[in-house]
């Protein structure tokens, strides 16, 4: 592709070109059709759905790209993006909206957890987050409890959003090809069903619990919980064992 020959690959910043229209064509499908949608997408890249994305009609669109090389190709490729993208990092970002938006992206997977805090920060504001994650990171978000790769981001963002993982993504859709399988998911804001007003105490609990995630939670949460607390039965489980609402009760008896 002439996109491809027009900047460089940069693995210091995890990049792995989408060229499978298919698939792109199957992210931009899951963007609500609403009016006045805002819209924000990370790291756009080469344009790979972003010449999509902009076809839509009644959106209002921004893109935060820190790559300097990708957002001048972007500005040549499609002058309607000229002041439309955010040249910055995007776990330093500002909101990019004020009100409500939603977030789509083809993240790059060396931050992408770090990507789904900052969306967490953002929690308030963000509508849905349409995301291509290491189908690893994908499958953790989706996870039940009781499963080995139930942690911290499943209870935090499952506390949040209503999640779908949707489909998985080949290796062969990308240049160059990445050494781990991928997967797109959908997280819809659900707003806060369990009611949690201290979300930084509700973090700092889930954190701690999943810190030391062998241990019972009687152990890992000795910093934090009172000890004659301690001695309810639910400290004799591990973190894994425990459900979101589980979580938010434990919260709001022990650690409110």
């Amino acid at each position: 592709m002439a996109a491809q020959q027009s900047y460089r690959l940069k693995k210091s910043l995890g990049q792995h070109f989408l060229h499978d229209e298919q698939v792109c064509h199957k992210i931009v499908a899951q963007i609500p059709e609403r009016e006045g949608l805002q819209l924000v997408e990370v790291g756009p890249g080469g344009g790979a759905i972003t010449k999509y994305i902009i076809e839509l009609p009644n959106l209002n669109y921004k893109a935060i790209e820190i790559d300097t090389e990708k957002v001048a190709y972007l500005k040549a490729t499609y002058p309607v993006l000229n002041d439309k993208i955010v040249e910055e990092d995007i776990l330093k970002a500002d909101m990019p909206f004020e009100g409500h938006f939603s977030v789509i992206g083809n993240f790059p997977y060396n931050i992408s957890s770090q990507i789904l805090f900052k969306v967490l920060d953002w929690e308030e504001h963000v509508d849905e987050v349409i995301g291509m994650f290491q189908k690893e990171v994908a499958q953790r978000v989706c996870s039940d409890s009781g499963n080995k790769v139930y942690g911290i981001l499943s209870v935090l963002l499952q506390a949040f959003f209503d999640i779908e993982y949707l489909f998985d993504v080949d290796e062969k859709s990308f240049t160059p090809p990445p050494k781990v399988k991928s997967g797109v998911i959908k997280m819809v804001n659900s707003h806060n069903p369990y009611n949690i007003t201290d979300r930084k105490r509700f973090k700092t609990l889930v954190k701690t619990a999943f810190g030391q995630r062998r241990k019972t939670l009687r152990n890992a949460l000795k910093p934090l919980i009172e000890k004659d607390a301690l001695q309810d039965p639910i400290f004799d489980k591990r973190a894994e064992q425990l459900t979101v609402a589980d979580f938010v009760d434990l919260q709001k008896k022990y650690y409110s």
